[in-house]
Parts: structure tokens; sequence; C-alpha cells
């Protein structure tokens, strides 16, 4: 079983958020998923996102695949973190 973190449509038409789920390849994309690991939402302003290190982490040492999306918004994220820290 090949797992996939990536994002999950959640919310209506026009105002969509997302759910970063750690998710079996096969699934479709809003369907079954293994563990929720955090959101997006990109109607804020600026765009939101939450997650849990800790599970990320966790899926990623377990061998989990990022979508490009998703390993978009984690280098942005860990960069404005650095930029705050600096």
């Amino acid at each position: 079983m090949s797992v996939k973190i990536r994002l999950a449509r959640q919310g209506g038409k026009k105002a969509p958020f997302y759910r970063i789920v750690a998710a079996d390849s096969r699934s479709p994309r809003d369907g079954r998923h293994i563990d929720q690991i955090g959101i997006y939402d990109p109607t804020r302003e600026p765009p939101e996102l939450r997650y849990d290190e800790s599970k990320m982490d966790k899926w990623l040492k377990h061998g989990a695949t990022p979508s490009d999306t998703v390993r978009e918004l984690l280098a942005r994220a860990r960069r404005a973190a650095a930029a705050v820290k600096a």
C-alpha cells in the first residue's frame, strides 16, 4: 500500500478549504483517508495553514510521499517559520 500525503477538498461551492490527509494512493481525492494531519484554507487573508508536525514527521518517516502541492505548502510554512525565528 502506497501512502500519499495530499489535500482533500471540503467546504461549499466557491468556498473551499482543504484537509491535509494521509491516504492510500488508490483512494479518491475526497474519499477514505488514514489520518488527518492538518488544514489549509486559501480563502483567508493570508491563507491559513495548520498541521500537526509530529503526525507529519511520523508519516514521512513511514515512507508517505507528499503531493506536489503539499510539498510546496510545507516548504512555504517552514520558510515563514525560519524568517520569524531569525
